[in-house]
């Protein structure tokens, strides 16, 4: 199933997740779902609230930064072929390393991007759809969507990363996205649509 994908200035955007107990949702289901709703976007991540649910998951897939891009000078990430996971409760546990500067964007933040500075590499806690726990170290672009898809959980926005300076160069957009007054391909929920 396909979900329509939540706009930037719906409060749920916004509001930290709470964590999910063993057995209260179909966690297979609501995984292939996430995965469905991301893909039909061409999107490298989702985090729960980004479908209107306010739990603590998230799905990834950095395929796409694995491929080589005829128009790119930049070589692929190798260590992204297989990165496609569902995190849920995750915690991550330690950030560390240099901060480094990537051009972000957020699927219910479309036609913006921006620089944001994370840290290269991190430890996460999480659980996958069988419930099994795992605690592992990623580094890199793997880092980077997973700390991106983070925030989301905690009610932050790479938007929020941003200059001031730029945050009122986009000041207007993001109230055009808020409206509804957005291209974007795929499905999107607005919450001051009139």
């Amino acid at each position: 199933m396909i979900y329509p994908i939540v706009a930037y200035g719906d409060p749920i955007l916004r509001k930290p997740t709470r964590f999910i107990e063993k057995g209260e949702l179909d966690l297979k289901k609501l995984s292939e779902d996430m995965f469905e709703t991301m893909h039909s976007a061409n999107g490298v991540g989702l985090a729960a609230p980004q479908i209107g649910m306010n739990i603590r998951v998230f799905v990834v897939d950095g395929t796409p930064f694995s491929e080589k891009d005829e128009d790119e000078d930049d070589e692929p990430d190798l260590s992204l072929v297989d990165f496609k996971k569902t995190f849920i409760n995750p915690e991550i546990l330690e950030e560390s390393g240099e901060e480094w500067a990537f051009e972000e964007g957020c699927l219910s933040i479309p036609g913006i991007r921006g620089d944001v500075y994370r840290p290269e590499k991190l430890r996460i806690r999480y659980r996958d759809t069988e419930w099994n726990e795992y605690v592992e170290e990623y580094s890199g672009m793997a880092a980077r969507i997973i700390q991106h898809e983070y925030d989301h959980l905690l009610g932050k926005l790479f938007v929020d990363y941003l200059p001031t300076l730029k945050k009122q160069f986009i000041k207007k957009k993001l109230t055009d996205i808020s409206k509804g007054n957005v291209d974007a391909d795929y499905r999107m929920r607005f919450p001051n649509r009139r």
